[in-house]
């Protein structure tokens, strides 16, 4: 029996990481992620009635509240909570969104000390929800209100994921073109819009970047961005993406009883594929509704890119 591991010749480090890129240590809240070492898992509570995926099962505040403490126990380091569905549906009033999200932000706060992040496009909704305890605010619009970002920049600590958006918010969208082509325009606006942030009074080193899979592009855009999001990480903040179970990877691996992609209920394993490759590209956050699963795949990804050791290595040793 060998007493040592065999000595073999370093592997080139598989995950693409640049020189600036935004992958570091970062404080949201009472933690501190460490983004070099490992990617965090952002958990998906949806305090809607009418969600494409959980069909308002986390509506009512005592679900959202335990759901998210079960989305923490299979190893979520940040849980996001959103009042208003992201597509099309019913108006919902600023009032509404505010009893949504902020009397989930205190319950949730109350119990656990996992960062909570809050999907949304007004700077009122926002401002109440920081003061209540959030240290995330999660805007899909492509700052719509550019207002949200005075708000982020006025709490102490707090921190602002700003999108592509591609369009109006909560709409479909409708042969989309992007010229030159989807990726680059995608990485000037993230551009553009972090350098609003920081104009509104936004630490530079407070900023996340989102590529906005779905949102205003078709399935191509979607894959396409996926392929070159090391050029989104080139920007030199860490890179959000929000894969779980949306329509691109439905019509990646079809079999939808139309002819048509896939439901939302069978996306599972392409949520996972598509969330592994992304760790290898430069993602440095996975925003996603099935937190145990990803948690394994991820932490597979980030072994095999030379980001982690394995959690045991005993095989062939003793």
């Amino acid at each position: 029996m060998p007493s040592s591991a065999p000595s073999t010749p370093p592997s080139p480090q598989l995950r693409i990481d640049h020189a600036g890129t935004g992958a570091r240590a970062f404080r949201l809240g009472r933690r501190t992620l460490r983004l070099d070492h490992q990617v965090a898992v952002m958990a998906i509570v949806n305090r809607t009635p009418d969600s494409f995926f959980d069909r308002g099962r986390t509506f009512s505040l005592d679900a959202a509240v335990e759901h998210a403490l079960a989305q923490v126990e299979a190893g979520a380091d940040i849980v996001d909570v959103g009042g208003v569905k992201a597509g099309p549906g019913a108006h919902v009033s600023e009032h509404e969104e505010r009893e949504r999200i902020v009397p989930f932000v205190e319950a949730f706060t109350a119990r656990c000390d996992i960062p909570v992040s809050v999907d949304t496009f007004r700077a009122t909704v926002a401002r109440d929800a920081l003061a209540a305890g959030a240290c995330l605010i999660n805007d899909v619009s492509g700052m719509a209100q550019p207002e949200i970002a005075e708000v982020v920049a006025a709490s102490p600590g707090a921190a602002l994921v700003v999108m592509h958006a591609g369009g109006a918010v909560r709409t479909r969208p409708f042969r989309p073109t992007y010229l030159p082509d989807v990726t680059t325009v995608v990485v000037d606006t993230c551009r553009r819009l972090a350098e609003r942030a920081v104009q509104l009074g936004v630490p530079r080193d407070r900023i996340i970047v989102d590529p906005g899979h779905d949102f205003g592009k078709n399935t191509l855009h979607s894959v396409e961005l996926t392929r070159r999001l090391p050029e989104l990480a080139e920007l030199g903040h860490p890179v959000l993406v929000a894969l779980s179970r949306k329509d691109f990877l439905g019509e990646i691996i079809g079999g939808g009883p139309d002819g048509d992609g896939a439901p939302p209920d069978q996306r599972l394993e392409a949520s996972l594929a598509c969330a592994a490759v992304s760790v290898l590209l430069g993602a440095n956050i996975v925003r996603v509704h099935d937190t145990a699963a990803t948690v394994r795949a991820v932490r597979v990804a980030e072994v095999v890119a030379g980001m982690r050791a394995p959690a045991v290595s005993l095989r062939g040793l003793e």
